[in-house]
């Protein structure tokens, strides 16, 4: 017998390029709240962008797919996924500073 796939799924991402000074962060949390999705984005030391997006995988799948484009100004390079258990996100998705 096989398990019932879950309706939440946790996933980290990390996207590198161009992604920091052209308003990735703004738009990556815009989608992601017009998605729907709990979670967080914030810039690394390393000139890398992070987030944590917790939702349906549909939903989720929709985010990784704009994060590959991103905004205008942004050149995305690499991204890369991975999932992680799900810690039950209740806040709105943010941007950390």
């Amino acid at each position: 017998m096989t398990e019932p796939e879950s309706t939440t799924r946790r996933i980290r991402l990390r996207i590198r390029g161009r992604v920091q000074g052209v308003f990735f962060r703004t738009s990556f949390c815009e989608r992601a709240r017009m998605l729907e999705l709990r979670g967080w984005i914030a810039n690394r030391p390393d000139g890398s962008v992070e987030a944590v997006a917790e939702g349906p995988p549909g939903l989720l799948d929709a985010l990784v797919a704009y994060s590959r484009e991103g905004p205008p100004l942004a050149r995305v390079e690499a991204v890369d996924v991975y999932d992680e258990p799900i810690e039950g996100i209740d806040e709105e998705f943010e941007i950390r500073y």
